[in-house]
């Protein structure tokens, strides 16, 4: 990001220095606190520990980290914390490049705006969550259109992977002294998720929001969800042990390669294992090959 910003623009930047190793060292309410604990997060990630509090002191924060960092949770956790839960009213907006919303974003919410059907008066935050990726879908004009609706003094949160021209652009204009949160590389942890039949329901359900949403990139499994996982960015499975029927084989590496995407699983095979390498073969009358040196180029 820095190579993209001049010296005036550095200048319109502060960072954000502050760590917060748990959630606890936060001030958040107690009734928010136990929901994020409910909700089976433990220990802030990286981008957490850096940007919930800055949001929850009602500061404009420009947040820069990759999938998977726990943003989404972030900006909740600093929208909720500031609510007014004894008014009935719309006070926190988020833009999202989701494809139902990106589909619905002039029709909802800036419509919604310009009809009056959702008054912006009690309007006092607004994020922008993914801002690159969805200035590049072509959402600049609508997203300055719902500016110039809201509220002049209102709390903005952008959240990006990348920080192109276009999201520097509406940093400046629409943003008050935004503190900069920049998440490196080398600071972001990827937890291992697990999961197998001895768990209760509960635990497996947590793991399994970890997995869909990005949080957790790797889950390690049993035979308990040969079928039943349907995550649509599964790109690769791995089979540590092959297993024990034939038909097994189809059900695990068609967790991957979901809605026509391309998909890869990869064997792990010992001597051991040659017969029933064989009766895989033989069932779906298929061959299956040496890991080619390329490997990383088919996912």
């Amino acid at each position: 990001m820095t190579e993209l910003l001049g010296t005036e623009q550095q200048e319109f930047f502060t960072s954000y220095d502050e760590v917060y190793e748990s959630f606890d060292a936060m001030g958040l309410q107690e009734n928010l606190l136990r929901g994020i604990y409910a909700y089976g997060f433990e220990k802030p990630s990286a981008l957490q520990q850096r940007g919930i509090v800055p949001f929850t002191k009602g500061l404009d924060v420009i947040q820069q980290a990759h999938s998977g960092t726990g943003k989404t949770a972030t900006f909740c956790s600093g929208i909720l914390q500031q609510l007014d839960y004894s008014l009935v009213e719309c006070q926190a907006p988020v833009l999202a490049p989701t494809r139902e919303l990106a589909q619905q974003i002039e029709k909802a919410v800036f419509d919604m705006l310009r009809r009056q059907s959702l008054r912006p008066d009690h309007i006092k935050m607004f994020v922008l969550d993914e801002a690159d990726e969805m200035l590049s879908r072509g959402f600049k004009d609508q997203i300055y259109d719902i500016f110039q609706l809201l509220p002049p003094k209102i709390q903005v949160g952008v959240f990006s992977a990348t920080m192109p021209p276009e999201a520097l652009e509406i940093t400046r204009k629409f943003m008050n002294k935004p503190v900069r949160i920049l998440v490196k590389r080398d600071e972001l942890t990827l937890e291992v998720s697990a999961t197998h039949g001895d768990m209760d329901q509960n635990t497996r359900d947590i793991i399994m929001r970890e997995f869909r949403s990005g949080s957790s990139r790797v889950l390690i499994t049993t035979d308990l969800l040969a079928r039943g996982i349907d995550v649509q960015q599964v790109s690769l499975v791995i089979n540590y042990d092959l297993p024990t029927q034939p038909e097994n084989y189809l059900h695990r590496i068609g967790r991957s390669g979901r809605f026509g995407r391309k998909g890869v699983s990869i064997n792990f095979v010992t001597k051991d294992d040659e017969r029933m390498l064989f009766d895989i073969q033989k069932f779906y009358n298929v061959v299956i090959e040496e890991l080619p040196a390329n490997v990383a180029d088919l996912l």
